[in-house]
């Protein structure tokens, strides 16, 4: 995909920045946050070159037809209501008004459609892709938490439009072209093991189609009384990372829907931003050597009986081993998400990348080792901070520091 996201980098984007956040100030508050790129942003010329001053990216909505599956009723509708002429009319005067800007770098063509929009999706993403030769088309898919057909193929009240949500992420891959696959997921209000099985799913369906995993997380609060926490956002990140996402976006960044969000009504920082700029930090700490690998498949090590296993479609082991790195657990058996990856280059160089997965409502946070063996391989750690100490234990077995919720990626050579 030649377009103008850097996609050989980890990038990290924000839902909404309302006019009374587009101020000189603001966006540069919004780089100096870690922020690559703002979803749901409109065609504001004096906005988005500042966001190019900034090296900031638009997915700009507005420009081509707008669509939402929302509740479902309107499953399978999309063809009708939006007919090709509609995309080709939105090019057209997108080009004869001279509307490119570098900071667009893609457009928005909807969010959450139904499993029987998705054979229509596929002509309308192959279009937009080849009619906006700048841009990418940005579609956004349901979490599984969205409801499933009851009855058969032809019910339409109903949201993803399949008897289940492997079907959704299948037929999606079926029929519409494009690189990667992007959804939401708000963990703090919905549960733990959705997310993990969530997780699963799309991941693998990544890997198995040479596709990009893109993932919305939960940076506001669906409770006006709550406040997503340093730890709650590190843990959405560094399970996400453990299955390999390659783009991760905070919602919401200004008013879009919920509470609590980075900017307030009047484009006051929050408590958030200081959060999720810490934690934006740690990720592009880890980004660059995360980059040079990929992912091959996710272990949850020290589950075994745990509840947030209990509608996740994989076994817990009690200790992993890939061939080059051997017994690798907590050494308090805590829980660990681990992601088994390897180099792009195929130099031969593999990786964990591991998420202390004990404590994700932060109720009890506590430091711990993450051992293992690595027999006569040359070992390094990376975490959010830097590089990490590897204490060799003795007998072959090394140990990496650990706190609950933090991510570490763990090299060999």
């Amino acid at each position: 995909m030649n377009k103008r996201m850097n996609r050989n980098r980890l990038n990290i984007g924000v839902y909404h920045l309302k006019p009374y956040a587009r101020t000189e100030a603001h966006i540069k508050d919004l780089a100096d946050c870690g922020i690559d790129f703002v979803v749901c942003m409109d065609n504001d010329r004096p906005a988005l070159d500042l966001f190019h001053k900034y090296g900031v990216g638009a997915i700009v909505s507005g420009i081509a037809p707008k669509w939402w599956g929302g509740f479902g009723d309107n499953a399978g509708k999309l063809a009708e209501t939006n007919p090709m002429e509609k995309y080709e009319a939105a090019a057209k005067a997108f080009t004869a008004s001279h509307a490119d800007h570098p900071a667009i770098w893609g457009i928005d063509v909807g969010d959450e459609p139904s499993a029987l929009d998705f054979p229509y999706y596929g002509q309308v993403m192959d279009y937009v892709g080849r009619a906006f030769p700048n841009q990418f088309p940005y579609l956004n898919l349901y979490p599984n938490y969205a409801s499933v057909s009851q009855n058969n193929a032809q019910e339409t009240v109903n949201q993803l439009g399949t008897a289940t949500y492997d079907e959704h992420i299948q037929k999606y891959c079926e029929n519409v072209p494009v690189d990667y696959i992007c959804y939401d997921f708000y963990l703090y209000s919905i549960n733990v093991t959705k997310h993990y099985e969530n997780l699963r799913v799309v991941a693998d369906a990544c890997r198995n189609t040479g596709r990009s995993m893109w993932i919305v997380l939960q940076v506001n609060s669906n409770k006006p009384a709550e406040w997503m926490s340093e730890n709650n956002l590190r843990f959405q990140a560094y399970t996400s990372m453990a299955f390999g996402a390659e783009n991760i976006t905070w919602a919401c960044y200004t008013a879009g829907w919920w509470h609590n969000q980075v900017l307030d009504g009047e484009g006051n920082k929050t408590q958030q931003y200081d959060k999720l700029r810490k934690v934006n930090a740690e990720i592009r700490t880890l980004a660059d050597e995360y980059m040079k690998y990929r992912r091959v498949s996710t272990h949850f090590v020290g589950f075994d009986g745990h509840p947030h296993m209990a509608a996740v479609q994989q076994e817990a082991i009690p200790s992993l081993s890939t061939g080059v790195f051997f017994d690798v657990k907590a050494d308090n058996n805590a829980p660990l998400v681990v992601g088994e990856m390897v180099n792009r280059n195929t130099d031969g160089s593999v990786a964990l990348m591991v998420c202390a997965a004990d404590d994700p409502h932060e109720t009890d946070p506590k430091e711990y080792q993450i051992t293992f063996r690595a027999p006569d391989r040359c070992v390094r750690a990376l975490g959010g901070n830097g590089y990490k100490t590897v204490t060799d234990l003795g007998d072959g077995v090394y140990a990496v520091a650990v706190k609950s919720n933090e991510g570490v990626l763990i090299m060999a050579r």
